[in-house]
Formats: C-alpha cells, sequence, structure tokens
C-alpha cells in the first residue's frame, strides 16, 4: 500500500470528501487479499469489507462525519431513507454517496446520461476481478440502472478551484474510459494503419499544437 493519507493534521483538512477519496487513489489492502487498510483501522473493523468504511472515512477527514456509522451500505440506505428521506435522490451529484445493487458504494465524481464516475474503494481497477470486494480505492465508470439510490448526506462543501492543469488531468481521466464513436472507428482504424497514430488511447485529449504538427507531418508523408 502507498503512503496513507490517514494521518492527517487539522492544519491538512480538506471540507470536501470528493477531494479526499480522489487522493487516496492507488491505496490497496496491506497484505493483498487481507481487507486490511488504514480506512478499517480507523472504523474499528479492520480485516473487514471496508468499501463502506472507505466513504465514512473520507467524509470524517473532510469534517463532515455521517450522522449514522455502519459498515453497512444497506444499512445507511435504509437509515436514511426512514430518519432522512430527504436526503435520497435518484438523481447523481458529485459527493453523493452512492449505493449499488450489487452491495457496494462509493463517492460520486461526476455523471452522464447513461452512466455515473464514482471513487470507490475495496474494489478492482477494471470490471476484471471482483468489483465489491476488490482490494484497492480506484476511480470506477458505472451503468446507472447498478445504482439503487444516492445519498446527498450534506447540500454544500467547501470547494476548491480547480488549476487549469486539474481540469485536463481530469477530464482526460474520464475521456480515456469512453469508446470511440461508432461514426469515426473506421477512420480512426485507417489512420493507425497508415501511421498517423499508434493508436493508443484514442479518446485521449491533445493541445492544438499537436494535432497541428500530426497533421503537417501526414501532408509531408504525401508529398
Amino acid at each position: 500500500m502507498r503512503e496513507s493519507k490517514e494521518w492527517r493534521t487539522e492544519g491538512q483538512m480538506e471540507s470536501n470528501p470528493l477531494k479526499i477519496a480522489q487522493s487516496e487513489i492507488g491505496n490497496t489492502e496491506s497484505p493483498a487479499g487481507s481487507n486490511r487498510t488504514p480506512y478499517g483501522d480507523w472504523y474499528g473493523l479492520d480485516g473487514q469489507p471496508w468499501c463502506m468504511m472507505f466513504v465514512q472515512w473520507c467524509f470524517s477527514q473532510a469534517g463532515h462525519p455521517l450522522p449514522y456509522k455502519t459498515a453497512s451500505c444497506s444499512q445507511l440506505l435504509q437509515w436514511y431513507q426512514k430518519y432522512q428521506p430527504e436526503r435520497v435522490s435518484k438523481e447523481p451529484r458529485a459527493n453523493d454517496i452512492v449505493i449499488y445493487n450489487f452491495g457496494h458504494t462509493g463517492i460520486v465524481e461526476s455523471a452522464t446520461a447513461e452512466t455515473i464516475t464514482a471513487i470507490e474503494g475495496n474494489t478492482s481497477p477494471s470490471n476484471k476481478g471482483s468489483q465489491d470486494n476488490g482490494g484497492g480505492v480506484y476511480r470506477r465508470v458505472r451503468k446507472k440502472v447498478l445504482a439503487d439510490a444516492y445519498i446527498r448526506p450534506f447540500d454544500n462543501y467547501e470547494e476548491e478551484t480547480m488549476t487549469g492543469e486539474e481540469i485536463f488531468n481530469a477530464l482526460n481521466s474520464y475521456l480515456k474510459t469512453q469508446p470511440v464513436p461508432a461514426w469515426a472507428k473506421e477512420e480512426w482504424e485507417e489512420a493507425v494503419k497508415l501511421g498517423i497514430t499508434d493508436g493508443k488511447e484514442p479518446m485521449a485529449l491533445i493541445p492544438r499544437y499537436q494535432a497541428a504538427i500530426m497533421s503537417k507531418r501526414t501532408r509531408e508523408d504525401a508529398k
């Protein structure tokens, strides 16, 4: 497991749960397959499945501890449905807690008409491996139909202004998970065969100067 951010000082406190979750991406159980993490240690159930413990930890670290402490996804949803039903939504928003229908959870980062992107604990980095006991913190894109509900524990968080680099990196990370549009696939494959591009990461962003240089080199090769 890489160095954990678990032992924060008050001066280092980040007030946005999503930002905290993002900073933990790449953390894994130590040893592998043990369910042992700083999140479980903090909660007091180290060695047990920890996706909800990770969510609880993120909100606590942000200074917004959840009003109901549980390591169970279904129990958290049931508590909110009973005591704070106005905070249960069918539409996601950043910092919401997503409750999946396969016993898993995460913190919503963004959404499209059909998918949600969330930072999740105790999952796998891809569709290979366990999705609800995968051993790490990863950014995952899943279909909305997999979500039972979204919990919005608080209305406002102190937002940090993203730098241009952060915006570029966040957008690039999202686009890399998307497929090449059907209408562009044929020409994309032809461009790869012609050596115009190496075929890697077809949805990654490129600055205009790179696109211009690629066009210039293609024109020169055609002469």
